[in-house]
Order: C-alpha cells, then sequence, then structure tokens
C-alpha cells in the first residue's frame, strides 16, 4: 500500500508522532505528541520557536524557568465533554513537563515574532465552545488559542469532535493564500483519534488545479498535513473522530475560501 506524503503514521512509542518544519517542507507549523507515564519528564527549550502544550489526556506538571503550573489536564478521554487545559509559552524559555498521572500531550509550535509574550496558563474551564453545521455536517468545537486570544504571535489551537458518520472541515474550505481579510495563508495539521480506536476516518487535500490531490485513510494518532488546498474530512459509521489543529502562517488570522464547487449546501441548508 502506497501512503500518502501528507500522512504522518502514529509510532506505538512514548513519541506518538514528530513533525517539523523541516520534515513536512514547510515554514512555520510543528507538532508532537507525546505519552507519559506518570512520573515520567519531558524537558525542552522553545528556543526562537512558541509553543503550546495541549493536555489532551490524563494530568501533568509544567515548570517554566521556575514558575510552577500545577494540575494540567482533568480528562481521561478526548472524547469527553470537557475542555482541555494547556499552557502557552513563548520562545527563550526552558519547559519541563511531569506526569502526575498517565498522559498524552501535544506540543504545537511556531516561529516566534514579537519576543514580548508571556507565558499563560489556558484553563478549559474558559475557553469558547461552540456547534458547527447542521444535520450530518454537525461538529463540536473547543477553541483552545485562537487569533481572539493575543496571547501568541503566530500559532492557533483549536480542537474539534465529528460525531460518527458525520462531515467536517466541510464544505471543504482553504486557506493558503495570503490576501486577507478574504483568505489567509497557513499551514496546518490533523492529529486524529477515532472512538473506538481500532476504526478510521477519510481526509483528502487537494487544490483548484488538482496538482495536489491526496486522500488519507487515517487511523488513530495518525497526523495529517496540510500544506495548501481544501481539506474536507469524514468519519464512517459507528467511529467518532476527534482532531486537534495546529495553524500557522505569515499573520495570526484564520480566514478562508469555501470550494465553489461545494459552496451550494450552505444555502441548500435549512436555516436555523
Amino acid at each position: 500500500m502506497t501512503i500518502s506524503p501528507l500522512l504522518v503514521k502514529a509510532s506505538a512509542d512514548r513519541e506518538i508522532c514528530n513533525v517539523t518544519p523541516e520534515s513536512a517542507g514547510w515554514k512555520h507549523v510543528g507538532f508532537r505528541a507525546l505519552r507519559l507515564k506518570a512520573g515520567d519528564t519531558e524537558t525542552l527549550d522553545t528556543g526562537t520557536r512558541e509553543l503550546c502544550v495541549v493536555v489532551l489526556t490524563g494530568t501533568v506538571r509544567a515548570d517554566v524557568d521556575g514558575e510552577t503550573y500545577d494540575a494540567l489536564g482533568k480528562r481521561d478521554s478526548v472524547f469527553e465533554d470537557v475542555s482541555p487545559d494547556a499552557l502557552y509559552v513563548p520562545g527563550g524559555k526552558t519547559v519541563t513537563l511531569v506526569a502526575t498521572r498517565d498522559a498524552e500531550v501535544a506540543l504545537c509550535t511556531a516561529p516566534t515574532a514579537s519576543g514580548d509574550k508571556r507565558v499563560l496558563r489556558l484553563d478549559g474551564e474558559r475557553m469558547r465552545r461552540s456547534v458547527r453545521g447542521q444535520g450530518t455536517n454537525t461538529r463540536y468545537v473547543c477553541d483552545i488559542l485562537m487569533g481572539d486570544n493575543p496571547a501568541a504571535d503566530r500559532l492557533l489551537v483549536v480542537e474539534v469532535v465529528t460525531p460518527a458518520s458525520h462531515s467536517s472541515s466541510y464544505p471543504p474550505h482553504k486557506h493558503d493564500r495570503d490576501a486577507a481579510p478574504d483568505e489567509t495563508s497557513l499551514e496546518e495539521t490533523y492529529y486524529h483519534r477515532i472512538d473506538p480506536p481500532q476504526g478510521f476516518a477519510f481526509q483528502r487535500v487537494y487544490t483548484d488545479d488538482r496538482s495536489l490531490d491526496e486522500a488519507c485513510a487515517v487511523e488513530n494518532h495518525d497526523v495529517v498535513m496540510v500544506p495548501r488546498g481544501y481539506h474536507p474530512v469524514v468519519a464512517p459509521h459507528g467511529y467518532n473522530l476527534y482532531y486537534l489543529n495546529v495553524m500557522a502562517g505569515p499573520s495570526r488570522a484564520w480566514a478562508f475560501k469555501n470550494d465553489p464547487a461545494h459552496e451550494w449546501m450552505l444555502d441548500a441548508a435549512p436555516k436555523r
């Protein structure tokens, strides 16, 4: 079987996946996911990159240059109706994560720009949650670090739960053109989780001229990289889908263009 160059398959190791600008062939987004057993530690220097630590499951303590941020993370599954806790860390910091119980953490990074940002705890209770779409296009969104939060230089982070048999990131949309306010240029990663975990989902990444047209069969913990183009997702019958999106680009704004071939369905959908 040929694996799409946009698909990063999950590892069973402590490091589940690692996407760098070099491995992705782009400039901005970095993404790692780690499994940490209770008592495990992970230390990293942010250097010239900003970091958003998202505690997907379990609980961790974070030490940043002598300051401690305790009890980050409350949920046991990303499919719980509970928002994650997160921690924003600017460049030039040393971060040590200590798992106080078994945890899965996402490390989302992008280049720093201003150099005047501060460490900020992002408590799940304060995150904005919303319902997007209608019918079998309904999905449930949690804004972890989006554009209305000025904490970051470039990072945008959001998580989405898509019920079984539903579509998501749909109608297909793209954000690969620096033409604000109509569209902004943002690289993006999708970190997928499946419930039950033996399931799968599908994601397509394609451009108008089809110079890029990749279809990915996604399994639990896989990552899909979106360098450009439209990128819809479908969850098959019986399997709920979670994904964590990390976006970054030249400017910190999310403005997208729908695929005109499929935009008709927005007008066709019943209003409520």
